[in-house]
């Protein structure tokens, strides 16, 4: 799923928690980023309103209990809304190891992106005259993991602003400096890529952001560039990372009713006493670990080994920056 699609969806779920009534698609057209159009283009609408279906589909898909209604029997137009009382989890107990080990991947992991479009959007609802309620989406917000390029580039992007950085490739010791008309930022197989057009080489770039050394240096005016109509930035990256051949095979315990993402991309899932063995496919074991991780307590790797000490890495690594995190803070 793209970075914007990510968005919206999330500002979707934030708008239609956030009221009490229901919110007819214009309402929503109207306050969501990411379905900004014009109505009165037939064309623009049409587009809106698939885009809007895809996204209604996607939520009932994910599991997200979103009703169809209306607020008054003279409304002629249905609306939506997501019913707080079936959204919101019960009460989940934890060990003491198992909330710490919560509590240090919330801190590592909270990333603020989309709170400023999430925030707009509920002003727009307040102005509008809806019922905002202020309680309803705490505990609500976007988790990610980014690397130190991420911002500046993505910033560049929406600004369309030339950019210059360093970048190291495997092949080579020394980094070689580019510079860039950053299209976007997307992810793909768990890495972060940015996309434009390459100053110096004259054509269309794919650079992995973990691979920037030093600073993003923003050298070009704001709407230095367009970006070509209509461009598929995942799709660029998908020709320049080269097909994916998942033949890997991983066997993974997972708890009775939890991990659906898991088990949608699951091949094979028999049930047992303590919960369903799934079987994944998989390329790459670190991108795979670093899905599982995020599952917590829900899953366990019992087949490869590889998988398994990569999971446990991943976890040791995690521990050991709650532990410098701390350590530095102590010392300020």
């Amino acid at each position: 799923m793209s970075r914007n699609r990510t968005e919206r969806l999330v500002n979707l779920v934030i708008c239609l928690l956030s009221t009490r009534r229901f919110l007819t698609a214009a309402q929503i057209a109207a306050t969501v980023p990411g379905y900004e159009h014009d109505p009165g283009d037939p064309k623009e609408h049409e587009a809106f309103q698939r885009k809007f279906e895809r996204d209604k589909a996607e939520l009932r898909e994910l599991g997200v209990p979103l009703e169809t209604g209306t607020a008054s029997v003279f409304d002629a137009e249905p609306g939506y809304r997501i019913a707080h009382r079936e959204y919101a989890l019960p009460d989940i107990p934890l060990e003491p190891d198992e909330a710490a080990a919560v509590g240090i991947a919330a801190r590592l992991w909270q990333h603020a992106g989309l709170a400023a479009a999430a925030s707009s959007g509920l002003a727009k609802l307040r102005a509008a005259g809806v019922d905002v309620d202020p309680q309803a989406t705490l505990g609500l917000e976007p988790m990610m993991t980014v690397d130190p390029a991420f911002a500046p580039l993505t910033a560049a992007a929406r600004d369309r602003r030339e950019v210059g950085f360093d970048y190291r490739v495997p092949d080579r010791d020394a980094p070689s400096r580019r510079r860039l008309q950053p299209w976007g930022v997307v992810c793909w197989r768990g890495r972060w890529y940015v996309v434009g057009h390459d100053l110096d080489r004259g054509a269309t770039r794919c650079f992995r952001l973990s691979r920037v050394v030093g600073p993003v240096r923003v050298i070009g005016q704001p709407g230095g560039f367009e970006p070509p109509a209509g461009v598929d930035l995942i799709s660029h990256v998908a020709r320049w990372s080269g097909p994916v051949e998942r033949t890997g095979r991983a066997t993974v315990l997972a708890a009775p009713g939890r991990a659906a993402g898991l088990r949608r991309w699951a091949v094979r899932t028999e049930p047992v006493s303590d919960g369903d063995l799934l079987t994944l496919p998989y390329a790459d074991p670190d991108y795979l670990a670093r899905q599982l991780v995020g599952y917590g307590p829900d899953v366990r790797v019992l087949d490869p080994p590889e998988l398994r000490d990569a999971v446990i890495q991943r976890l040791k690594e995690i521990a050991a920056r709650h532990e410098e995190l701390v350590v530095a803070g102590g010392a300020r």
